[in-house]
């Protein structure tokens, strides 16, 4: 992979792993309702989810979803419903950690990482990704390069959208403002079907 190349593939992930999605709309109420320490492992499976679903298109199975039409529409209708489940436990969260009811948890590494394999947007990324940057000629390699580079950029991209919810604790510490920031975040989730719905 030559520089110019890599370039653009750097700036690919950047801009797919920063811009609002279901995994940053996730983040930025979990850095909100929990901050940012008790984020990290919903960050780190993010981060490292992606990069196994990276390696499995990369390795074939986007070959696989292609062969199967079945096997993609119901990976679509799972995730979406999966998704809408999430987006009303966002909706319906009412506490920044101490005034909360003690229920709410933020979502765990194992949790995070799996949901990359139902995250319409993950899985845009992830094939466009391995369509258009590796390599024929050296496909193993290029297949890992890819991983790799999504995993440096993702994780602090990613990583940010917790950070600004941390940031917007003290103003969400009201909790009028907390319920239509849950709701809103809530919402916002639920649309991010809205490409896969097309």
């Amino acid at each position: 992979m030559n520089s110019e190349v890599l370039f653009a593939l750097a700036a690919y992930a950047f801009v797919t792993s920063i811009t609002p999605g279901p995994n940053n709309f996730m983040l930025l109420s979990s850095g909100v309702n929990f901050g940012f320490v008790r984020s990290i492992p919903h960050m780190l499976g993010i981060g490292i989810g992606f990069v196994v679903l990276l390696l499995a298109v990369g390795f074939g199975l986007g070959a696989v979803l292609t062969t199967f039409p079945a096997l993609h529409t119901g990976l679509k209708i799972a995730g979406g419903a999966y998704l809408l489940y999430l987006a009303w436990k966002i909706a319906m969260s009412r506490s920044v950690e101490s005034g909360g009811d003690g229920s709410a948890q933020p979502m765990t590494f194992l949790q995070a990482a799996a949901f990359q394999w139902v995250n319409p947007k993950a899985w845009v990324m992830a094939v466009t990704a391995m369509a258009v940057f590796s390599n024929p000629e050296n496909p193993f390699l290029s297949v890992i390069l890819i991983a790799v580079v999504f995993g440096i950029i993702n994780l602090p991209c990613v990583s940010s959208w917790a950070g600004f919810g941390m940031a917007l604790r003290g103003f969400l510490s009201d909790p009028v403002r907390l319920k239509w920031f849950n709701i809103g975040m809530g919402v916002l989730l639920a649309a991010t079907l809205w490409p896969m719905l097309r």
